[in-house]
C-alpha cells in the first residue's frame, strides 16, 4: 500500500476530514523527517509505513481534544510530534513547539519554513525559556512523567486551560503521584489505526 493510501485509510478510520493540501503537507513532513534524520537523529524509526502510524496518525489522535483551543504549547516536541501534524490540520491554532535539544529545534525551524506553517513558533531551551503569554492547552507526547510535566509548565497554562498528555499504557502510577494542585478530568483510551500499542489521553486541569 502506498503512503497516500495508508494515510487516507487511517484518516477515514479516525473520522478526520482533511484537504488534499493538508494530506500532502503531512506526507511532506514525513519526507523531511527522513531526510534530516541522518543528521539530527529525530526518530528511531526507519520504516516509512511505521512513520505514518506512529508520527502522523498518533499525533492526530490529539485533534478531538483541542477543538476549542486557540493557543497550544507542545513541550519536548522533539521531531515535531504532535505539534507539526496538528499545525497542518489546525492552521487557526497558534502553536509553540519547545525542545531543549538545539539540533531538534533546528530541524523544527526548517520544517516550519518548508511546510509554510505561519501558525508555529519554535522555542529552543527548557520550559523556563518560554516567555510568551499562557496557552489554552499544553500537550506532550512521551515527554516526562505527569508530575514533572504539570509542575514544570503550570505557570504557562491559562487558569481555564488544561493539559493534554499523550501516554502509552494507562499511567495509574503517574496519576497517583500528581501534585495537589492538579486534578485529572478524564483519561481516555485512544485507538490509533495501524498502531498495535496502547495509547491513552490524560486531560488535567489546575484545581
Amino acid at each position: 500500500m502506498n503512503h497516500t493510501q495508508q494515510l487516507l485509510n487511517g484518516l477515514a478510520e479516525m473520522c478526520l476530514t482533511l484537504t488534499e493540501a493538508q494530506q500532502t503537507k503531512l506526507l511532506e513532513y514525513i519526507d523531511l523527517l527522513k531526510k534530516w534524520n541522518k543528521t539530527y537523529n529525530l526518530t528511531a524509526l526507519r520504516d516509512d509505513s511505521l512513520m505514518i502510524s506512529r508520527h502522523l496518525l498518533d499525533s492526530l489522535s490529539l485533534l478531538p481534544y483541542i477543538e476549542g483551543a486557540q493557543t497550544m504549547l507542545d513541550v519536548g516536541s522533539g521531531g515535531g510530534q504532535p505539534g507539526i501534524p496538528t499545525a497542518i490540520c489546525r492552521p487557526d491554532l497558534q502553536i509553540t513547539l519547545l525542545d531543549a535539544n538545539t539540533k531538534k529545534t533546528s530541524f523544527l525551524q526548517q520544517a516550519v519554513i518548508e511546510l509554510g506553517l505561519s501558525n508555529v513558533c519554535i522555542v529552543s531551551g527548557r520550559v523556563e525559556a518560554v516567555q510568551h503569554s499562557q496557552a489554552d492547552v499544553i500537550t506532550s507526547r512521551a515527554f516526562a512523567e505527569l508530575a514533572d510535566f504539570t509542575s514544570w509548565t503550570a505557570q504557562l497554562l491559562k487558569d481555564d486551560g488544561y493539559w493534554a498528555a499523550m501516554k502509552g499504557v494507562f499511567p495509574q502510577g503517574e496519576i497517583d503521584r500528581l501534585p495537589d494542585f492538579v486534578v485529572v478530568e478524564k483519561v481516555e483510551e485512544l485507538h490509533v489505526p495501524q498502531l498495535n500499542a496502547a495509547r491513552h489521553m490524560v486531560i488535567m486541569r489546575k484545581k
